[in-house]
């Protein structure tokens, strides 16, 4: 099938998936900066945030909405999730021909709570909308290390259609139809990969890491069955995959941003020096309102949103972690999820 596709957003990963996808049919680039156009289309190389990776000559890239997306029956978002609704909408004059947009941000929308597939309804309504996640650190990707994802959509024949667009030999693609639990593990994880950088960042060892990752998952789990998620999505490449990944890696920015508040800075310190942004930070006070508006417990989010709120510093959050009462280890409702 030669599906043209467009990519919106020119950050690590959305550059990234962008080459990825040229290699194989015709794609463009839609980047922001028209200086950042400029230079990416005659050095071939995103020097602000993929250095070293080189473009192939087949990806047009341009500062143009209009141009990106003329004739593209496959959009990818892969703007953060405070910019997604304004771009969207700036997009929708030349919307009428897409077929679906698949978003490549991983958080949820200060103010309305809504995951990216949601905020796509309201501003391109009659366009599905889905999600590619995973374990996916762009430059690993990009250098071509083998890589895995998934893509959701709500129809399986149009996954499978965008599940063809990504699959490389290097970068395997599964498909799925669980929108709703991908796109809650993949904003999940980067406010536990918060977390698991503040226990690094305070010389914590591989313990904690790995009781923060586990119970990480578990409120990632309670959080995507109460939406309607399925519980399968979580033990895979969108929850316990992206979760490790992200949680581990000194190439995650939301677990830089932990390590450095565990060290003791300021979040605005922090922020302020970093070239790309960090979903969790943005995604940290959405996502424990939206737990608190489903009933759901989530702890661990919690002390991160009081830590970003500057509500609590990262020892006082451990200090009322470790404080809970005891409990079982198992949740009922993730029990449930599994049974059912």
């Amino acid at each position: 099938m030669d599906d043209r596709v467009a990519v919106v957003g020119a950050g690590s990963w959305g550059t990234a998936v962008a080459a990825l996808v040229s290699t194989s049919r015709p794609a463009s680039l839609w980047v922001r900066s028209p200086d950042l156009a400029a230079s990416m289309a005659q050095e071939r190389e995103n020097r602000t945030y993929l250095p070293g990776v080189a473009l192939p000559d087949a990806l047009a890239i341009t500062a143009s909405l209009e141009e990106a997306v003329s004739g593209v029956g496959i959009v990818f978002m892969a703007v953060p999730s405070h910019g997604f609704r304004s771009v969207l909408e700036q997009l929708a004059p030349f919307a009428s021909g897409i077929d679906a947009i698949v978003s490549l941000s991983k958080g949820i929308e200060a103010g309305t709570n809504l995951r990216m597939s949601e905020v796509v309804g309201q501003v391109l309504p009659g366009i599905p909308a889905g999600v590619l996640t995973g374990p996916n650190l762009a430059r690993e990707v990009a250098e071509g290390q083998p890589a895995a994802s998934v893509v959701a959509l709500p129809d399986e024949a149009l996954a499978c259609r965008v599940q063809d667009l990504v699959h490389t030999r290097t970068f395997r693609v599964y498909m799925g139809t669980d929108v709703v639990g991908c796109e809650i593990a993949g904003a999940t994880k980067n406010v536990m990969a918060i977390a698991a950088g503040i226990c690094d960042g305070l010389g914590f060892g591989e313990n904690t890491r790995a009781v923060l990752i586990t119970r990480g998952l578990a409120e990632l789990g309670r959080l995507g069955i109460a939406l309607g998620g399925k519980v399968l999505t979580f033990g895979g490449l969108a929850g316990v995959g992206d979760l490790v990944a992200t949680c581990a890696s000194p190439q995650s920015r939301n677990r830089t941003v932990g390590f450095e508040l565990g060290r003791g800075r300021t979040l605005d310190d922090v922020v302020n020096g970093m070239q790309m942004v960090a979903e969790g930070v943005k995604s940290a006070g959405p996502l424990v309102s939206l737990a608190r508006a489903h009933g759901v417990e989530m702890p661990i989010a919690e002390q991160v949103e009081a830590i970003v709120d500057g509500r609590s510093s990262p020892r006082q959050a451990l200090l009322s972690l470790m404080d809970r009462p005891s409990r079982p280890e198992w949740d009922e409702t993730l029990l449930r999820g599994i049974q059912g």
